[in-house]
């Protein structure tokens, strides 16, 4: 132990007499510092590889310094060593000898792993200088402390540092006891990885990585490194990006490698050398290309769980039947045990519309209760209309009806609301046509004509014809309706001209020119019913168009025009065009708007009027196809987090108060004023097929399926995305558990349109991918 003390102190004293007297005077904390300050010199010349190795042997050195250390005294007794270390001081001359040989390939990387030793004070040797030194100290051999339990200690506390990054790079599968065999080939030398512009790891799993691997051997090192290496890698199958970036766009990424191909991680410096080839993590096999940018692949309902919500709808469907005298004759609006039923346990018109189409879907087809239904309400129109003093048209059908049992005749009987039990006393437009329409459709479902042949049936058509065609003071070709006549039955501004009226009559008189048949006076509606489709076409698609070719025109209005040569036909001042619509019209795609009367423009969207054009061909070609534009445009606006909305944007402020009369119901963003409603989901999938877009149905489709059965089937969403459950929706809504059937049906089977379309001869079976030529420039 003498000998070996006096070499080494005879060793600094003839190379560094000068640090020698300095250290005797300075603490193991003073020596620590002049060291990082060494090193530091030293870094600069070596390569970033090297760098981060000899940063990690420094940390390794300062720790078993700090266990080694010995308060400062005179220098033999600085140089003490235990016990253990007999035989290695005195076979030191040996390895002065060795240092002085010229050092082998095989020898380099422990040039360069030389410990600095935080109280000794030796200087850092670079591997540059590593080959000029002439006398270098030797290697401290591993004592009795590193023994072998004490490393395969040091390996478990990299375990959850190890699994950790795995997990991060979806390396899940690798077995850990085969990962330093796999990366550590004969063949294999680690590659040198420039410094990049990474932002470095935040998390302290991440940190603790880097302090774990400063602490442990080469051993340990190599199969933490490997893994360090497959999180720096650029090249990871097909310029697969940073982890932290695959998990902000929800873990895919495309690749152009077959399945059947492994990933071959590459560094940036080195393609050439492949450093482990490994399983496909299964999440890269998505393309990220067929899927919706709202919803994430986890959260698709499997093939299983769709096919349990559609049993459950069907289920559902069945129990909200209506039977009279043992027949089935509708659907009650709503089931919702937990409130009032008011008038939601009646049968609505409008509302049986879906389900009407559903059973006529279904397969096999359920006709019956659709033919039941037609004839009830066709009975209910004969009956006596009178609200207060004020008797009804002959052709007004029925808002809804309810079946009550008469003890005095002791058989059930229908009772019907005409529009003077609603909440507005307005009569509802849209049931008569929503009629004609459900005919036809029960005509080509079952290819049963005699039905709608029948007298009674015939004569329920031209009961509403008469009141649709007759004579009046209207300029226009328009129906003229009040306030609250369609599925928006409370105040909302909708009053004079609503293009969901207009698109309803439109598709209504195409359904009833094709039904009707000339005897007993039917022939004289054929010339009524062409004249006023081709004004009302002309009218509609000329006046309630607005694009952005369009609205930049009405910008540009000049006002107080006369004469038949006025462009301004109907005195509408520029400065009426609300601010949000110079956003909300994109470059491609248009839509008809609310409403169009003198001096007046409801530049509001409303989803049904749209669509219904759409089903009814009022809307052309290029203008149908617009329409799908602006909604992939607006997707967030209109669709949101729950489709659809009703009408956008909502009214709000001093105007909603006007309009609404304050209504506690439609507050912004709530019910009929920019709600979002769920039933529309069968008109959307419907006009979407029709011109040959079915990738936006089904991507509202699966949104839908995502939370309408787990919030209980609602009959509307609140909110500007549609995220809440309306404050006063009903749960368990018919009309919603139907829209859902009708939308899914035709989707999987899109035959069933032509239940609906108008155009029998549409083929749907090579949909057509096109886009507007609706643009400004």
């Amino acid at each position: 132990m003498a000998s070996g003390s006096g070499g080494e102190r005879e060793w600094k004293r003839s190379h560094e007499p000068k640090k020698e007297s300095e250290k005797k005077h300075s603490s193991p904390a003073e020596s620590s510092g002049k060291e990082r300050v060494l090193q530091k010199k030293t870094r600069g010349k070596e390569s970033p590889s090297q760098e981060k190795e000899t940063e990690r042997e420094h940390a390794s050195s300062e720790e078993e310094s700090e266990e080694e250390h010995i308060s400062p005294g005179t220098s033999a007794e600085k140089e003490c060593v235990p016990p253990e270390r007999t035989q290695e001081k005195e076979t030191v001359l040996q390895e002065k000898e060795q240092e002085r040989m010229p050092a082998s390939p095989e020898k380099e990387p422990e040039k360069q792993n030389v410990s600095a030793e935080g109280a000794s004070g030796r200087e850092r040797v670079s591997p540059e200088e590593g080959l000029d030194k002439e006398h270098v100290m030797p290697e401290k051999k591993p004592s009795s402390s590193d023994s072998a339990s004490t490393l395969e200690a040091k390996k478990l506390n990299l375990l959850p540092a190890v699994k950790y990054l795995l997990k991060e790079l979806d390396l899940e599968h690798v077995d850990l006891n085969n990962l330093p065999q796999m990366v550590e080939q004969d063949s294999y030398s680690y590659p040198e990885v420039t410094e990049t512009s990474e932002k470095p790891l935040d998390s302290p799993a991440e940190i603790s990585v880097e302090k774990t691997a400063q602490s442990t051997e080469n051993v340990s090192i190599g199969s933490l490194r490997s893994v360090l290496m497959l999180k720096e890698s650029h090249s990871v199958g097909a310029n697969l990006e940073r982890y932290d970036q695959i998990h902000e766009d929800k873990g895919l990424k495309k690749t152009d490698e077959p399945p059947e191909k492994p990933l071959v991680f590459r560094t940036e410096v080195d393609e050439e050398k492949a450093v482990s080839t490994l399983k496909h993590p299964p999440n890269i096999e998505t393309n990220i290309g067929n899927l919706d940018q709202n919803t994430s692949p986890g959260s698709r309902l499997t093939g299983t769980e769709s096919a349990s919500l559609v049993d459950e709808a069907w289920e559902r469907l069945q129990k909200s039947l209506v039977y009279f005298r043992g027949k089935p004759v509708g659907t009650l609006a709503a089931m919702d045990p937990s409130t009032e039923p008011l008038n939601y346990n009646q049968v609505f018109v409008r509302d049986f519309v879906p389900s009407g189409l559903a059973c006529l879907m279904r397969t096999p087809p359920e006709p019956e209760i659709v033919k039941n239904f037609l004839l009830q309400t066709l009975h209910l129109q004969g009956c006596q209309k009178k609200i207060d003093n004020y008797t009804l048209g002959e052709g007004v059908m029925p808002a809804s009806f309810k079946v009550l049992f008469d003890p005095k005749l002791q058989k059930e009987t229908l009772v019907a609301d005409f529009g003077g039990s609603a909440i507005g006393r307005v009569a509802p437009v849209d049931s008569v046509f929503w009629w004609i329409i459900l005919l036809r459709s029960y005509t080509k479902c079952t290819g049963d004509s005699s039905f709608s042949e029948l007298p009674q049936v015939q004569g329920g058509m031209k009961s509403i014809l008469k009141l649709c065609l007759c004579d009046g003071f209207n300029n226009f070709p328009t129906l003229l309706c009040a306030d609250g006549c369609c599925m928006v039955d409370r105040s909302m501004g909708i009053n004079g001209y609503p293009i969901e009226i207009q698109s309803l009559f439109y598709f209504a008189l195409r359904c009833a020119r094709q039904m009707l048949k000339p005897e007993h006076g039917g022939k004289e509606f054929f010339k009524l019913i062409d004249a006023r489709i081709t004004a009302l076409s002309f009218h509609i698609q000329t006046y309630y168009w607005l694009d952005i070719t369009q609205l930049n025109n009405i910008y540009r209005y000049k006002t107080e025009e006369y004469s038949h040569t006025a462009v301004n036909k109907f005195n509408i001042i520029p400065d009426s065009i609300p601010e949000w619509l110079f956003d909300f019209m994109p470059l491609r795609g248009g839509y008809f708007i609310g409403n169009v009367s003198p001096g007046r423009m409801d530049f509001r969207w409303f989803l049904a009027g749209n669509c219904i054009a759409i089903l009814s061909s009022l809307a052309t070609s290029e203008q149908a196809t617009a329409i799908m534009d602006l909604v992939e445009e607006q997707w967030e606006q209109l669709i949101g987090e729950m489709p659809l909305k009703v009408l956008y944007p909502a009214v709000e402020g001093h105007y909603w108060e006007l309009v609404t009369g304050c209504d506690p119901k439609n507050t912004p963003w709530s019910y009929h004023n920019g709600g979002s409603w769920p039933v529309l989901l069968w008109l959307l999938t419907a006009a979407c097929i029709k011109i040959g877009r079915p990738q936006i149905a089904k991507r509202a489709i699966e949104v839908v399926e995502q939370r309408l059965s787990k919030d209980g089937w609602p009959e509307y969403y609140d909110g500007k995305t549609g995220r809440y459950v309306g404050k006063q929706a009903r749960k368990f809504q018919t009309w919603s558990i139907a829209g859902y059937l009708v939308a899914k049906m035709m989707i999987e089977d899109e035959s069933n349109l032509l239940v609906i379309s108008h155009e029998e001869e549409k083929k749907t079976n090579k949909p057509r991918h096109t886009r507007s030529s609706s643009c400004f420039f």
